[in-house]
């Protein structure tokens, strides 16, 4: 069990968590999201989303956390935004994952089975393939007990494991992994919408077989609808559920009841077949015939995702747990306009999609790889009947690293401190002030892309041959003006401007905000952004293999000086302590301890010298005072040797020390906190240390001491090599903690 608090709860009373990940699909693709004012813009249909989101909760503006896969997946299973992300960001494709805390082994320590089926692409494969062996971050490898599916990003975008193109010199095949078991061979005309959910729903009645009362957590990662727009090979079969829908029956050569070698890839949903005509000759003149092909494909790719979630719904319901089980339906970015890595052959084309014919994007401007709402803004629903409220449609802004809190809610865990998120559960079940109690924080995302955004009709002016390059956005809440977008794109020095937008109001972006009244100031949003990620110490191995080591991501505002706080008036010595008797299997967010737990207060002149008693989890809170500016100040943290132990330190609201899931007892951590990479002469690439101006800087240390006391926290710091200069590394001395 993960805490000791939760020994004595019963696995039964916690819900069963199915998290559906689609692949760029846009925000506009789910029907109900279209605007009124869109009229006569094709609809593709989707009547069991609709149901699940008229049932259940529909989160207006749901944002990813990078507006492409790989770093957006990341995010996703580790809880954390990009700005934090420490080895997969921009396009990072199948790089290993950081070896840290994920939505799998949170609830796994919670009593849950965990699985993940279908596509995978941050296991470290190398874009190449990977195998159990070869890869450090294979899903196993990440708290899943089980995997079924694609672990290369580039095998993840055939629809067809077997008849499509190989994308996998390493294994000569589109792996398809069932457990250590490569079964490409066996999967006969088999389409991977059909197969993982075929896969899913075995595991779900194995679950409910093996131990009904023990919760599980599934994530279904479907490849619909990316790339060569890949569609089924015949009709989705009729009933659903336990006797009827996509079956799995195992047998080489007819894995599930809808393979067929002789009809793969060929069928259009009768609903499109004839659609739409009228309206593309009037758009698109003679490129009709081409951008219908490609409407058709796309909308029975998302219309085949469709019938498999109202399957998995009716599974629920036949096994009796439709109740118990709580259902999250999202996209990994917007909207995609790319033919994928497969060329077309012989009567299977490889179009890409056009996102402007059902404007897939919505009432925004964006698609995949633009920090624009096109771009980040994806569809979201979640099901879940006597959970959640039901009917809710709910804009407040929320992001990936949310689920990661919300689950942990779920479960009747804290969440993790390294992770960025709010549980969303409160806001969820509709709960009076939700919205409110979630105002002081920040969503947040970074990206590079080079070149300019994709160009359609529809978008604004100011969109016109905007360039992509370095993208930053930041949204928070600005008293009456309610939630507001900070965004920049293209920058080239820390220096630059955001410009304002209040994408309630204004969807498509359009009225820069920034400068008007009640709107922050340039320097308070350039300081909040310093205040929410930081650099690492990224670099890319050139001896690696190209996607290995998936760091860099260099950002021109890396070494920009995080400011002190500004409008402390008046400071006593020492940190404000809480402290509770429990234990944890990771660094607990102490405002997310169980309210029952009885909390000791004080305030202590030096947390070093403090004594941790045994089986506690303590919080210091304060600020730091830094004596001086500094590009590279250097910080070290040390605990006693007591196994179970472990820290977490934040500066403002970034990770500045990570002694949690890797950590072992009686080691030293440091701000160096890059999984997988060489740190290199600060001077050189300018990341090493943390550049900091001289002041107060708020600080949260949150500690675990072991089943052994007494235990101390020692921390260290000294400023780096600056002009030649670099001082003794050294306690921290007492007069620096004030409260």
């Amino acid at each position: 069990m993960c805490c000791a608090w939760a020994m004595g709860a019963e696995p039964a009373c916690k819900p069963n968590i199915i998290l559906v990940l689609v692949d760029d699909m846009g925000w506009g693709d789910l029907a109900l999201n279209q605007p009124a004012a869109h009229e006569g813009t094709p609809q593709i249909d989707t009547p069991n989303l609709n149901h699940l989101a008229q049932d259940g909760v529909r989160l207006l503006r749901h944002y990813t956390s990078a507006p492409v896969c790989a770093p957006a997946r990341a995010s996703l299973f580790t809880g954390v935004h990009q700005g934090h992300a420490e080895v997969i960001r921009n396009n990072s494709f199948d790089a290993a994952l950081e070896d840290s805390h994920t939505l799998a082994s949170v609830l796994r320590s919670a009593g849950y089975s965990t699985a993940l089926i279908g596509k995978w692409g941050i296991g470290g494969g190398r874009e190449s393939g990977g195998t159990p062996d070869t890869c450090p971050a294979w899903p196993t490898k990440r708290g899943f007990d089980y995997f079924f599916g694609y672990n290369n990003h580039l095998a993840g975008h055939r629809h067809y494991p077997k008849e499509e193109s190989n994308a996998d010199p390493e294994t000569h095949r589109n792996a398809i992994w069932d457990g250590n078991e490569m079964i490409t061979d066996k999967l006969d005309g088999c389409y991977c919408t059909d197969l993982f959910t075929a896969r899913a729903k075995k595991w779900i009645v194995d679950q409910q077989t093996a131990d009904k009362k023990k919760p599980f957590f599934l994530a279904l990662t479907y490849v619909a609808p990316h790339a060569r727009l890949g569609i089924p090979g015949a009709a989705y079969p009729a009933g659903g559920g336990l006797n009827g829908g996509v079956q799995w029956l195992g047998t080489p050569g007819k894995m599930i009841n809808t393979a067929d070698a002789a009809t793969w890839d060929t069928y259009i949903h009768p609903q499109y077949r004839d659609a739409w005509k009228d309206y593309a000759e009037k758009r698109y003149g003679g490129a009709a015939a081409h951008k219908l092909m490609t409407a058709r494909r796309h909308a029975s790719m998302i219309t085949r995702v469709d019938e498999a979630m109202g399957d998995l719904v009716q599974l629920c319901k036949d096994l009796g747990i439709d109740k118990q089980t709580v259902i999250i339906f999202t996209s990994d970015n917007g909207a995609h306009d790319e033919p994928g890595a497969v060329g077309g052959f012989a009567g299977h084309p490889a179009p890409a999609q056009d996102p402007s014919f059902f404007r897939s994007y919505g009432d925004h401007d964006g698609i995949k790889r633009d920090v624009w709402d096109g771009g980040l803004r994806v569809p979201c629903v979640v099901y879940a009947p006597g959970i959640v409220k039901s009917g809710l449609v709910e804009d407040t802004p929320t992001q990936f690293q949310d689920w990661m809190a919300t689950v942990a809610d779920l479960a009747d865990v804290p969440k993790p401190m390294r992770c960025d998120g709010v549980s969303l559960l409160p806001l969820l079940q509709g709960e009076v002030r939700a919205e409110e109690k979630m105002s002081d924080r920040v969503l947040y995302a970074e990206y590079f892309f080079p070149g300019n955004m994709a160009q359609y009709g529809d978008y604004a002016a100011n969109k016109k041959g905007r360039v992509r390059g370095e993208q930053q956005v930041l949204m928070f809440r600005a008293g009456e003006q309610g939630w507001l977008k900070a965004i920049r794109t293209g920058i080239k020095t820390a220096q630059e401007d955001f410009e304002v937008y209040d994408t309630n109001a204004d969807p498509h972006e359009t009225t820069n905000m920034a400068g008007n009244a009640g709107v922050p100031s340039q320097d308070w949003m350039k300081s909040l952004a310093l205040y929410n990620r930081r650099a690492y110490d990224y670099y890319r191995d050139p001896k690696a293999p190209r996607r290995n080591n998936g760091c860099g991501g260099f950002r021109s505002y890396d070494m920009a000086p995080v400011p002190a706080n500004t409008g402390v008036v008046a400071t006593k010595p020492g940190l404000a302590m809480r402290r509770c008797k429990a234990s944890a299997d990771w660094v607990p967010e102490y405002d997310t301890l169980p309210s029952e737990l009885t909390s000791a207060a004080a305030v202590v002149a030096q947390p070093c010298e403090t004594e941790l008693p045994a089986g506690t989890i303590t919080e210091f809170r304060g600020y730091l005072n830094v004596p001086q500016d500094g590009n590279h100040w250097h910080f070290y943290l040390t605990l006693d040797k007591v196994p179970g132990s472990k820290a977490f330190v934040k500066l403002h609201n970034f990770h500045l020390i990570d002694a949690d899931c890797s950590y072992e007892p009686g080691a030293t951590a440091t701000e160096s906190a890059a999984a997988n990479t060489v740190e290199q002469d600060a001077d050189k690439t300018g990341k090493k240390g943390i550049p900091l101006k001289a002041g107060l800087h708020e600080i949260t240390i949150t500690v675990v001491q072991g089943a052994v006391a007494p235990g101390k926290l020692r921390m260290e710091w000294n400023r780096g090599p600056q002009g030649g200069t670099i001082t003794p590394r050294e306690l921290i001395p007492a007069a620096a903690f004030v409260h």
